[in-house]
């Protein structure tokens, strides 16, 4: 896969062919404390960019997740279901919570590169 980049809302996206991995951030896995749920979109739906989509539910709150990028969900992360503890042990990578078929070219310019999202959230500690 890909690098990935990040939006203000705390998700990632790695772009891999014609699908997106989208995720949470460790920040946002961090802030959040241990996940105990999280709630998929259907595959097939289709969001815009900036759209709800999932949920991520845990000890301390629940909190929407949103999506970076416009796109049909090619698939969810059934492990999740049964091991929602994933997004926090590895958020960046088998935490991932769905896939998007890419419509078009995905426009970066309202995401961030991993240097830059560190910057960002430097200041929200």
């Amino acid at each position: 896969m890909t690098e990935a980049f990040y939006s203000r809302e705390h998700q990632w996206i790695r772009v891999d062919a014609d699908k997106a991995y989208v995720g949470i951030t460790d920040f946002a896995q961090q802030s959040l404390g241990d996940v105990v749920y999280v709630e998929l979109p259907a595959v097939g739906t289709g969001f815009s960019k900036g759209e709800q989509a999932a949920v991520v539910e845990s000890v301390k709150t629940a909190s929407e997740v949103y999506t970076p990028i416009a796109g049909v969900v090619g698939a969810v992360n059934t492990a999740l279901a049964a091991r929602p503890e994933l997004v926090n042990n590895d958020p960046e990578g088998e935490g991932w919570f769905f896939t998007l078929q890419l419509e078009a070219p995905v426009d970066y310019s309202e995401l961030m590169t991993a240097a830059a999202y560190a910057d960002y959230v430097k200041d929200l500690d």
